[in-house]
């Protein structure tokens, strides 16, 4: 699993011109899935996302959590996290989840997420326009397999 974490003052995404997903301070994650992701590697990840201290704290360190600065989450599924350039100029997405088992990770990822956290979400598979205030700008890519 492959997540990019954006820091965000604010960030919202919408399909069909209509707003389906928003929130203030907080992360906008893009979410990719591996073919070969299970369960365990969600759960892990989402307590690696919940642990994350990428806010600054009265000195002006990265030491605050999501939970201790009262952020939100916008998780939006993105398959082209996976997308190998390697010897080609169009990217291969063979190391991409079917969109099947993307889902159901993806949704279990939010599930777990919401165990502690307020989370919006895109919509799997459709086509989405994402806008967002990046603070720092402060971007870290998430990987674990």
């Amino acid at each position: 699993m492959r997540i990019v974490c954006q820091r965000v003052k604010e960030a919202s995404v919408k399909v069909d011109e209509q707003v389906v997903g928003q929130i203030k301070k907080g992360y906008l994650l893009y979410v990719g899935i591996h073919v070969d992701d299970q369960i365990d590697i969600v759960k892990k990840m989402a307590e690696k996302i919940h642990n994350l201290r990428i806010f600054e704290d009265d000195e002006g360190k990265m030491n605050l959590n999501l939970s201790q600065i009262g952020g939100d989450i916008l998780a939006i599924s993105q398959f082209t996290l996976y997308g190998d350039t390697k010897g080609n100029n169009r990217p291969s997405f063979i190391s991409a989840a079917r969109p099947e088992h993307a889902n159901a990770l993806y949704e279990r990822l939010i599930l777990e997420l919401s165990k502690h956290h307020h989370v919006e979400k895109g919509v799997f598979g459709a086509h989405m326009e994402i806008h967002s205030i990046n603070d720092g700008p402060v971007t870290i890519i998430v990987e674990m397999n």
